[in-house]
């Protein structure tokens, strides 16, 4: 299946199923999130404050999760799932173990 044209988000594929195309791109941005999240919090704990904090100064020291950088965190675990799976079925095509079923 090739990408014949991209047009406001939506991808037309030629020759193919649509519906194909966008479950690869939905893989790919899906396993785009845990390490964009990751970066945002690395970026985040560099720039130590500033005018973004101030939203959440009012509450400061309310939480251990409250800021910046635990809520990239945690958004960056919650979304290690597709990770998980991409892992786990290159395992399993690496033993020759059972396909896993989406």
């Amino acid at each position: 299946m090739r990408i014949s044209h991209v047009h406001a988000g939506t991808c037309h594929a030629g020759h193919g199923n649509r519906s194909a195309a966008g479950r690869g791109v939905a893989g790919w941005l899906a396993l785009a999130a845990t390490p964009t999240f990751a970066l945002m919090a690395v970026l985040a704990g560099a720039h130590d404050g500033g005018p973004m904090d101030m939203p959440c100064s009012a509450a400061h020291g309310a939480s251990p999760l409250s800021g910046m950088i635990p809520m990239y965190v945690l958004m960056s675990v919650f979304h290690g799932g597709p990770w998980l799976r991409w892992i786990a079925e290159r395992r399993r095509q690496r033993t020759g173990g059972p396909a896993a079923d989406g």
